[in-house]
């Protein structure tokens, strides 16, 4: 089974619920956001299971399977919307392949709990493991970051992360 990322109330019944399809179609969860009150927007982040690059004809295909899969397992009461992403450069670090895959990138973290005394972090993605993620400091100093704590975690845009992540000029066809 692939590695989900964590989310808690109704984000995590929504991950349960859309999670196999998307695995079935060969996508991963990145991260559900529900934002908004009166009308709902329900987001879905996600990416290609291959690690080809992410497509609108992926956002399209995603959106109609899910689409059908949550009309029947209704998450909201009255109206909501549905908006389906890839996850960007500046990606959030949800999984542990994740924090694997970017090591090298700079990310800012934000906790739940404090740790030393903070919430909010900045360095060096070092990696990290099914409990632990690992950030190397502007002072030098390594973190290691409790998951289950870590409330966002994102990539931060800089130079050498657009270049990483550029598709050679062949691909970009």
């Amino acid at each position: 089974m692939t590695e989900r990322p964590f989310h808690e109330g109704l984000e995590a019944r929504i991950a349960d619920t859309v999670a196999p399809t998307l695995e079935h179609m060969g996508y991963e969860l990145v991260r559900i956001q529900v934002s908004g009150k009166e009308r709902p927007v329900l987001q879905v982040m996600a990416d290609r299971a291959d690690d080809a690059p992410f497509r609108v004809e992926d956002c399209e295909a995603i959106s109609h399977a899910l689409g059908a899969v949550l009309d029947v397992n209704d998450p909201f009461r009255g109206e909501w919307t549905l908006e389906v992403s890839s996850a960007g450069i500046d990606r959030p670090l949800t999984r542990a392949k994740d924090w694997e895959r970017y090591a090298g990138h700079v990310a800012t973290v934000e906790l739940a709990i404090p740790m030393e005394g903070r919430k909010r972090f900045k360095g060096v993605v070092l990696g990290a493991d099914a409990e632990i993620a690992r950030l190397k400091l502007d002072d030098g100093s390594e973190m290691a970051l409790p998951r289950a704590s870590i409330r966002r975690a994102k990539l931060v845009l800089t130079d050498e992360l657009i270049a990483a992540t550029a598709l050679p000029p062949a691909a970009a066809n």
